[in-house]
């Protein structure tokens, strides 16, 4: 019987809220520790009624840190529901905005959220090991990372009118076209963008160096991988067909992702807000796979960019050509897809339809459902609309990113207390760890309220009579 629960909560340094619970044995060893997303989202419910044209714009409001991605998903559904696919330069212009959400939020994560812990250490003082210690150890490298993102949203800015909750796609295509002193903005930023990602890479090859007994040993376990490819197995981020592979790196189905129901099916747990997604013909748990960075690139072969696609074989080779299954490598591969937005954003911009007016198809078939599929930086998003004639919502259905990787986090967060928390002292630093196996996966939980200011966290060990065993506590000041 355990004889005591510790409780992390809420897991900072990630988008929304979540908490920890960590089962004791008697011997001070684990006995399962469990994730829990402790926050209601309801967002299919309440889209219910509203008009389909209007999705682009209400689903954003989901999340303040992606939300590029579920703009254009809405909007792929909604091409799918009037029948009324793109022109080309529309597309390519979608996919060149979410270019730019790819770079800020993958270069945030891995030096704003990511970072403290890889560049100050995990069991750095909690009062140091956050951004502003970040500032003051390395003010270059800070100025540089903040520069990144700033990147990546005026890119977001420059097509959508605004950094956040941008106004631009639209079922059909977009609202506005690109001009050429837009196009030579954007492209006048890319040099130092591309710097500061091949930096990154180059810091993180370095810890990695540097850390290799940690990254064997920290949450490293076999699942399936998802993720959007292209012809010959290319990553693909925008529009794409959906490849799933084993635990051994064969491929187990390629799909065209509007047809997911037939090879996606939902768990429930009663300890979790959110669902566990697996693959149907192998039921649940032996079905799970993984999404996002880590799961793209174990299920592409290669990429549609130089740079990045040398940067691939690298981490191909860390596991001979096999699945890399390394948790800490989520930090690796988000680069490596970093390198490629930044590459692909002067790739779509040397396209001559960049900058073409033919921007909206008014020609309509009408259908009355249709699904959007993009890949978030998170992972594989869909948005499946079921309308009535008047294009009026009767029933949504989304399977978010982060979802997906809900039993890979979950097994995550297991995996790390059991093998740095073993009868000793709990130092805040063991416990910080628990916190960046969920980190790594970047998760994105909130609905559309976020926490402002210093997130407070109290840590409290009950032994089996009830009485206060330790206090570990961080910003309740």
């Amino acid at each position: 019987m355990a004889t005591q629960k510790i409780t992390i909560e809420p897991v900072t340094r990630i988008e929304g809220h979540a908490k920890v619970t960590i089962h004791m044995k008697e011997d001070g060893n684990v006995d399962h520790a469990y994730l829990h997303v402790n926050e209601f989202r309801g967002f299919e419910k309440f889209c219910e009624g509203r008009m389909v044209f209007e999705m682009p714009n209400i689903t954003p409001r989901i999340c303040g840190i992606c939300p590029v991605s579920h703009h254009l998903a809405a909007a792929k559904a909604g091409d799918e529901v009037y029948g009324a696919p793109p022109p080309r330069p529309a597309r390519l212009l979608r996919e060149l905005m979410h270019m730019g959400q790819v770079i800020q939020s993958h270069g945030m994560h891995f030096f704003e959220l990511a970072g403290p812990d890889l560049l100050l250490g995990f069991d750095a003082d909690p009062a140091i090991r956050n951004v502003v210690g970040l500032i003051q150890a390395n003010p270059d490298l800070a100025l540089k990372a903040v520069n990144l993102r700033k990147y990546g949203q005026e890119i977001i800015h420059i097509l959508g009118g605004r950094r956040i909750h941008p106004v631009f796609a639209v079922p059909g295509g977009v609202n506005k076209a690109l001009t050429p002193e837009e196009r030579d903005l954007i492209l006048a930023g890319y040099h130092k963008a591309l710097d500061t990602v091949k930096v990154g890479i180059q810091i993180m090859k370095g810890w990695a160096e540097a850390n290799q007994e940690d990254i064997n040993k920290f949450a490293v376990f076999p699942t399936g991988y998802l993720g959007m490819v292209k012809p010959g197995n290319t990553l693909e981020l925008y529009d794409g067909d959906i490849r799933l592979i084993d635990a051994a790196g064969k491929q187990m189905e390629l799909f065209d992702g509007r047809t997911y129901l037939d090879y996606i099916a939902e768990h429930v747990e009663d300890w979790s807000y959110l669902k566990f997604p697996y693959y149907k013909k192998m039921g649940f748990p032996q079905g799970v796979y993984r999404v996002g960075p880590l799961g793209r690139l174990n299920a592409s072969d290669r990429m549609a960019t130089p740079l990045a696609d040398a940067e691939l074989k690298v981490f191909k080779a860390i596991n001979s050509g096999k699945p890399v299954e390394n948790t800490l490598y989520y930090h690796y591969a988000r680069l490596i897809e970093a390198l490629y937005a930044v590459e692909n954003v002067a790739v779509l911009l040397d396209d001559p339809d960049a900058l073409s007016t033919d921007l909206l198809n008014t020609r309509h078939d009408y259908r009355g459902e249709g699904v959007g599929v993009i890949e978030a930086p998170r992972g594989t998003l869909w948005h499946h609309y079921f309308a009535n004639e008047n294009g009026q919502l009767e029933r949504v259905n989304l399977i978010v990113a982060t979802g997906n990787n809900n039993w890979a986090m979950s097994k995550a967060v297991d995996s790390v207390a059991k093998t740095y928390i073993n009868g000793q002292v709990i130092r805040e630093g063991l416990l910080n760890r628990v916190e960046a196996a969920v980190r790594a996966y970047d998760p994105c939980l909130s609905c559309s309220t976020h926490a402002v200011g210093q997130m407070p966290i109290v840590i409290e060990m009950v032994d089996s009579q009830g009485d206060l065993t330790q206090t570990i506590s961080r910003n309740t000041d």
